[in-house]
């Protein structure tokens, strides 16, 4: 008797779940009809259905498990990607489909209101609580670059640059792209070996290495990655560089000294919105009166920062703590207000970060086996594979960007950086 009423117990539990998974089914297509510029082709339990028309971008969305349309209902965007991390939908084109999504941020911001609208709440209080105080920071840092340098080793080129590459010419390799991107800084900065050159944000030490090797300047790069930090002071001594590189486990808040140069290249998504003013304050006092920084930054959309900034995304919730994409004018906002600085030079390389970050994707998945030998299971690759996909599509559709920016202390007097950035010894200063 007892066995008979908890079978019929099982049975109307899954009536019920099937039913609300029915009704988010038919809302979530009411919300994706205003699709543009591409079809979504969906097949799931009960059949299958489409939203948009044949276009640029067009992708399929095999739905495995119902319960997918309840996270997407009551979770939004966080609920579609936790959803594809436990497996409950696949695609032909994981990039292809969040083009697609990005393109039509107006349906995206309809995910993200009725009954989702608590959970991103909840998701903007944790990512309250990950600011990036010194604790928070080191914390934050930790849980995303202290994964394994193994993992990174997988699908980084051989400096282990992780960060937009230049693609200066189409046929580039991706080590080609990164020494080209590494080299544009240094001409950007026209490093000589007189220049003491203080970078923040180490990574695993390939841009202190260029510049030591290639330029012969003298480098002291800090970082708060326990494991960047090991790995970066390894490199250094098989290159026979430690006589031009000083390494520091050390907050860029507790840097000394005065310098000639200073780079940063993509470390200020890990600084926070609140910390701007403070991050851009000490990358001044560390300059001399005619130094010069070269930043490099990935942008949100300045139209949509607001809205970012009261939100918590996929990436700070899921990969990086923490983490915020600095708006242009947000980053210029502080240099105004906060430093003496003037802006030297600007350019917009977020094509290429599309290009890098495809490439760094395709070796992710070639190397699975290799991936699951080193610990990581089925569920922590297809998070990292929609991590790499979901910036990819973010790029190519030129919703964020990335920015190379030269500032000069006012004391510096030097010819304008035009062109394709010659190397120093063809060009005066």
């Amino acid at each position: 008797m007892t066995v008979n009423t908890l079978t019929a117990s099982s049975i109307d539990q899954n009536a019920s779940r099937s039913w609300f998974a029915r009704q988010c089914r038919e809302l979530l297509k009411r919300k994706l009809m205003t699709i543009q510029d591409g079809r979504l082709d969906v097949t799931d339990p009960w059949g299958e259905w489409s939203a948009g028309e044949p276009g640029p971008l067009d992708a399929t969305l095999r739905v495995r498990d119902g319960g997918f349309y309840v996270d997407a209902v009551s979770e939004g965007s966080l609920g579609v990607a936790d959803a594809w991390i436990g497996g409950r939908w696949d695609t032909d084109d994981l990039t292809m489909l969040l083009r697609l999504m990005v393109r039509n941020m107006s349906a995206v911001d309809q995910l993200e209101g009725g009954m989702a609208t608590i959970a991103n709440g909840l998701a903007s209080v944790r990512h309250w609580f990950n600011r990036n105080s010194k604790t928070g920071s080191t914390r934050n840092i930790h849980a995303h670059y202290d994964l394994g340098n193994d993992l990174f080793e997988q699908f980084l080129d051989n400096s282990m640059t992780y960060s937009s590459a230049v693609y200066a010419e189409d046929e580039f390799s991706l080590d080609q792209a990164q020494f080209e991107k590494l080299d544009r800084i240094c001409r950007k900065l026209r490093l000589s070996p007189a220049d003491h050159v203080l970078e923040i944000g180490t990574g695993w030490g390939s841009f202190a290495m260029h510049a030591a090797r290639h330029y012969g300047a003298r480098v002291t790069t800090t970082t708060i990655s326990r494991e960047q930090f090991e790995l970066a002071e390894g490199r250094v001594r098989k290159a026979g560089l430690q006589d031009r590189i000083d390494i520091l486990l050390s907050d860029y808040r507790d840097l000394n000294g005065h310098y000639d140069k200073l780079v940063s290249i993509e470390m200020i998504e890990a600084v926070g919105h609140a910390y701007l003013p403070e991050y851009f304050a000490t990358c001044a006092r560390r300059l001399k009166p005619d130094g010069a920084m070269l930043l490099q930054a990935i942008t949100m959309p300045d139209q949509r920062y607001s809205r970012y900034l009261k939100s918590a995304d996929f990436i700070q919730t899921t990969v990086f703590p923490g983490s915020c994409c600095p708006a242009l004018t947000a980053i210029l906002g502080a240099v105004r207000d906060h430093t003496d600085f003037r802006v030297g030079h600007l350019e917009d390389i977020g094509p290429h970060y599309a290009r890098t970050l495809r490439e760094w994707r395709e070796r992710f998945e070639e190397r699975s086996a290799q991936v699951s030998e080193l610990g990581y299971d089925a569920a922590f690759q297809r998070m990292w594979r929609y991590y790499l996909a979901y910036c990819e599509a973010g790029f190519e559709e030129r919703y964020t960007g990335t920015v190379q920016l030269l500032l000069d202390k006012p004391g510096r007097r030097v010819t304008p950086v035009l062109g394709r950035f010659e190397h120093p010894a063809s060009a005066t200063d």
